[in-house]
């Protein structure tokens, strides 16, 4: 766990690295393409693969993405798979059982594969929280290997919604159809909202694997501006520290 927790209005926010590595042959691109007009050199684009767990003052858990998975998970065509985040909550002090909600910002393989192992739920005491346009957009083996198996568990949600005691989800659209972020006081934890720091100084760069390039960067700059006016932490998952202050 090299990451260190921070503490905001009574409840902590542990950052877990699932994994860290570049992406694999099957979809790796120079960083320039990869962020179109961004100016970035070719080299290498190292990824962190953060997940978040939340503890309030009452002692109840929820995390937030599920990271990679495991060997056979649907990431495992290009993440540095298999994730850590077993380890990584048992060094927090925490256990699978002991989560009472998961939410996934979106239904992308490197958010959403840990959420099962072993072809069962991960966390069997957990909602899993989703957006509906995601949910509904889902194919492939995240569908089918994932949505399938906790199913009975989904909690589903269309647009903004508290879904646990202080924890909130915001639908922020154009990564994926049903992309949210989530927030806990001061914290936005924010999926791939933002992917590269490129996109912090400009949030029109457009990152190629959004699935509406346009309403992606309309969404980011609306949502960044939000947060900086109310000088929020972002808790990102990609960036090589989990947290930045705006």
């Amino acid at each position: 766990m090299p990451h260190q927790p921070i503490t905001v209005s009574g409840v902590e926010v542990t950052p877990l690295c699932d994994a860290v590595g570049p992406m694999g042959a099957a979809i790796r691109r120079p960083p320039a393409e990869l962020f179109p007009g961004s100016g970035l050199r070719d080299e290498p684009w190292v990824l962190h693969f953060h997940c978040f767990l939340i503890r309030d003052a009452a002692d109840r858990l929820t995390l937030v993405d599920t990271g990679i998975g495991g060997a056979d998970s649907p990431a495992s065509s290009w993440a540095p798979v298999p994730g850590t985040l077993a380890g990584e909550l048992a060094a927090a002090g925490v256990t699978p059982a002991e989560i009472g909600t998961v939410v996934l910002t979106h239904l992308h393989s490197d958010h959403a594969s840990g959420a099962v192992a072993d072809g069962r739920p991960m966390f069997d005491n957990a909602r899993y929280v989703i957006q509906r346009a995601d949910l509904d957009a889902a194919r492939g083996p995240v569908l089918d290997d994932v949505i399938t198996v906790i199913k009975a568990q989904l909690q589903v949600v269309e647009g903004d919604a508290e879904v646990a005691p202080g924890v909130h989800v915001h639908h922020t659209p154009g990564h994926t159809p049903g992309h949210q972020i989530a927030r806990v006081g001061q914290v936005a934890i924010t999926g791939d909202l933002v992917l590269h720091p490129v996109q912090l100084d400009d949030p029109a760069v457009r990152y190629l694997y959004d699935d509406d390039q346009d309403a992606a960067a309309r969404t980011r700059a609306e949502v960044l501006a939000a947060l900086r006016a109310e000088r929020a932490i972002l808790a990102t998952a990609h960036f090589s520290e989990p947290f930045l202050p705006l």
